[in-house]
C-alpha cells in the first residue's frame, strides 16, 4: 500500500504530466499529427526556467519563457511540415534531435540545480501544511486554470476551424480555413503546455536534466488513451477531463507498482509498467466492444 507521502507524490507528478497529456490531446486528437516534439520541449522548459531563475529572474518570468520556448519549437515542428512538406512524424524527430543539443546550450552542460534559490513553489513551503500537500493543491489549481483556458478556446472560432482541419483538413481547405496556419497555433499551442510541464516538474523536482523528456510523449499518449477508455466523450469537457484522469491514474498506479512488494518491481522497471499501461489502455476499449457485442 502507499504512504501517504507517495500517494501525494503521484498525485503532484499525475497533474504535472496532465498538462504534458493535454499538449499530447491537442497534437494527436484535435490536429491529428502525430508529434514526437514532446520529448525535446519538456526538458526545454526545465532548461529555460531552471537556467533563468538561477540568472536571478523572477521564477514567474522565467516560466512565462519556457512556455514561449516550447511554443517555438512546436512552431518549428509545424513549419517542417506545412512549408517544407516534410512528413509531421519526421518532422517532429528532427526537431527532437535538435533540441537535445538546444538542450545542453541552454544550460551549459546536462543539468541545472535549483538548490538554494527561489521558485514559483517557495512560497508554498512557509504554509501550515505540509509541502507534499500544499504541491499537489497548487498543480490542482494550475490544471483547472489550463483546462477551463482550452475548453473556452477549442469553442471560438479558431478553436473551431483548428478542430475542423484536425476532423477533415479538405473540407476545412473549402470552408476557407487556412490549414497551415492552424496547424502552425496548435503546434505552438501544445508544446508550449508541455513545455510549461517541464517548467513547473524542474521547479518541484529542483533540477533540469537534459534526459528528463525521454519517454514523455509515451506517458502522454497513455494518460490520453487511458482516460479515453474510462470516461465517455460525450462533451468536449469530458473529453479533456479524461486526459488529466488517465494522468493521476498512471502515475497512481505506477507508485502502486513500484512501492508493491509483492510485486517486486523497482525503479528501472518504469519502462516496462508504461509500455504495459499503453497496451492495456489501447486494447481496453476493443475488449469493451467485444464483451458488450457478446451480451448482445
Amino acid at each position: 500500500m502507499l504512504n501517504s507521502f507517495a500517494f501525494f507524490g503521484a498525485i503532484e507528478t499525475g497533474f504535472i504530466y496532465g498538462l504534458v497529456a493535454l499538449g499530447v490531446f491537442i497534437s494527436f486528437r484535435i490536429l491529428d499529427f502525430p508529434d514526437l516534439t514532446v520529448d525535446g520541449s519538456f526538458p526545454l522548459g526545465a532548461a529555460v526556467s531552471a537556467t533563468m531563475i538561477v540568472a536571478g529572474i523572477n521564477p514567474l518570468i522565467a516560466t512565462f519563457c519556457a512556455c514561449i520556448a516550447g511554443a517555438a519549437a512546436g512552431l518549428v515542428t509545424a513549419w517542417l511540415n506545412v512549408r517544407l512538406k516534410i512528413l509531421h512524424l519526421l518532422a517532429s524527430i528532427l526537431t527532437m534531435i535538435a533540441l537535445y543539443s538546444i538542450n545542453l546550450r541552454v544550460m551549459d552542460g546536462p543539468n541545472k540545480a535549483l538548490l538554494g534559490v527561489e521558485t514559483l513553489l517557495s512560497p508554498l513551503d512557509n504554509l501550515s501544511i505540509p509541502y507534499y500537500i500544499a504541491y499537489p493543491i497548487a498543480f490542482g489549481i494550475v490544471i483547472l486554470l489550463v483546462v477551463a483556458a482550452l475548453v473556452w478556446f477549442l469553442k471560438t472560432e479558431v478553436g473551431l476551424a483548428m478542430r475542423a482541419t484536425g476532423s477533415n483538413e479538405r473540407m476545412a481547405k473549402a470552408n476557407g480555413i487556412n490549414t497551415g496556419r492552424m496547424v502552425l497555433m496548435g503546434m505552438a499551442l501544445s508544446n508550449a503546455l508541455v513545455a510549461l510541464a517541464g517548467a513547473l516538474f524542474a521547479q518541484s523536482q529542483g533540477s533540469a536534466d537534459v534526459t528528463m523528456g525521454v519517454g514523455v510523449i509515451v506517458i502522454g499518449l497513455a494518460s490520453v488513451i487511458g482516460g479515453e477508455a474510462l470516461l465517455p466523450k460525450r462533451t468536449l469537457l469530458m473529453w479533456i477531463s479524461a486526459c488529466i484522469l488517465g494522468s493521476l491514474l498512471y502515475r497512481l498506479v505506477v507508485a502502486v507498482a513500484l512501492n508493491g512488494e509483492v510485486l517486486g518491481l523497482k525503479a528501472q522497471d518504469l519502462n516496462l509498467i508504461t509500455a504495459i499501461l499503453v497496451t492495456v489502455a489501447i486494447v481496453a476499449p476493443n475488449w469493451r466492444s467485444y464483451f458488450k457485442g457478446s451480451r448482445a
